[in-house]
């Protein structure tokens, strides 16, 4: 299943999406202040490419990740967690799309609060 629906995901949007989530990396790591940003949107085309097979896994967390949550919920997250929840409530309309579902929710999840988490392949 992880195969197929990572074939699937990247066909019908992954692709794009990633390449988007580069561009805006590459655009954040222009400066030395956005790097960091730029980071989390390198490990968010990670996952947009092929979520299926992977989990996110919580980090340390330390308290200047907490601040830049905090920003980047205020700034980037909460949109980017909404765009992802209503993927998955449009992909749940059916049955054959509840697995894409999850995946999406997976996503809104690690959109919401990047820092302090890492991406690891299930076992």
């Amino acid at each position: 299943m992880t195969l197929i629906g990572n074939i699937i995901w990247f066909i019908f949007g992954g692709l794009i999406e990633a390449i988007g989530w580069w561009v805006a990396g590459l655009l954040w790591s222009i400066t030395i202040i956005g790097i960091p940003v730029g980071k989390q949107c390198f490990k968010m085309a990670k996952m947009q490419l092929a979520p299926f097979g992977k989990e996110i896994v919580e980090k340390d967390s330390s308290s200047i990740g907490l601040i830049a949550n905090i920003i980047w919920i205020i700034v980037f997250g909460w949109e980017l967690a909404v765009i992802n929840l209503v993927s998955a409530l449009i992909f749940g309309i059916t049955i054959i799309g509840i697995p894409f579902a999850k995946q999406s929710l997976k996503l809104a999840y690690l959109s919401l609060m990047p820092f302090g988490k890492d991406i690891r392949k299930v076992k």
